[in-house]
């Protein structure tokens, strides 16, 4: 990634007003169109982002195909053994606990497959001419989406349509306040998914743009003071960049793991009226 885009750079992406520069690489972030479909009279546009989370998904089945049956083998594979520790430890630490074994294990194939999806999407913007689908916040905005209706849904169909929309309001609250309750209680379901959306974009931009800023710096010290204060700069920006971009690896893993975690702790609050 770091390599391509000082190749992007050297090839005068930045222009000659060395400000330019930033700007240019930040541009990296934003979805392009890289082709159409026509559906009748309709063109629609085919964005990179598009092509990258469908990478995630074949990268998914190709993972995970068979990995049922494989647990039951007689000696599953490697690659095997290393996806079923993953399932499993989504399944113990972070889907069973919050939700309980019996109902959770409905809501595990759901689970995991957000896990897996984020973690992909995160993971292949971190490839060489890659890009994070989930550092757009319309991607973000989808998935949150998807727990948005989620949380209801999975509300209703556990408590009865109208014993979901009475018990969001905790029991034993006066008559009085009980309209106030309730109102604000239905914010939340909204604000929840919100934070999920804002949570998981603002983590995934930030450290795009600290890694093309240490890249943008070779740039701009070239246009701007010359060729040799570009080369000293240099060293510093990558190792740096450098260094970011390990962090990122981390980060991926992170904001998957709490994407799915809160995920679970909210649809599991629906689920439950107790909590």
């Amino acid at each position: 990634m770091i390599a391509g885009l000082l190749q992007h750079g050297a090839e005068g992406g930045g222009g000659k007003d060395p400000g330019s520069v930033f700007l240019d690489l930040f541009s990296h972030l934003s979805p392009h169109a890289i082709g159409s479909v026509r559906i009748g009279d309709l063109e629609l546009p085919i964005f990179n982002l598009q092509v990258f989370q469908l990478l995630a998904v074949v990268a998914i089945v190709l993972l995970f195909a068979g990995a049922a049956r494989a647990v039951d083998g007689p000696r599953p594979s490697a690659l095997r053994r290393i996806t079923i520790a993953w399932v499993e430890w989504i399944r113990d630490e972070m889907v069973y606990p919050v939700m309980g074994r019996d109902r959770g294990r409905k809501f595990l194939p759901f689970f995991l497959s957000v896990f897996f999806f984020v973690l992909g999407c995160n993971l292949i913007g971190l490839l060489p001419h890659g890009a994070t689908a989930t550092a757009n916040v319309f991607v973000t905005g989808g998935l949150a989406a998807i727990t948005l209706f989620a949380m209801p849904l999975c509300g209703m169909a556990a408590q009865g349509p109208l014993a979901y929309w009475k018990n969001l309001v905790p029991h034993g609250v006066p008559a009085l306040l009980w309209p106030l309750m309730f109102v604000l209680e239905a914010i939340s379901l909204l604000t929840r998914p919100f934070a999920l959306m804002v949570r998981l974009f603002a983590n995934m931009t930030a450290g795009h743009l600290v890694i093309l800023s240490f890249v943008g710096l070779i740039q701009y010290f070239g246009l701007s003071a010359g060729g040799g204060v570009a080369w000293a700069v240099a060293p510093v920006s990558v190792a740096f960049a450098a260094f970011i971009m390990i962090i990122e690896s981390f980060v991926a893993l992170l904001q998957a793991y709490v994407f799915t975690l809160l995920s679970i702790v909210f649809v599991g609050a629906s689920v439950h009226p107790e909590h």
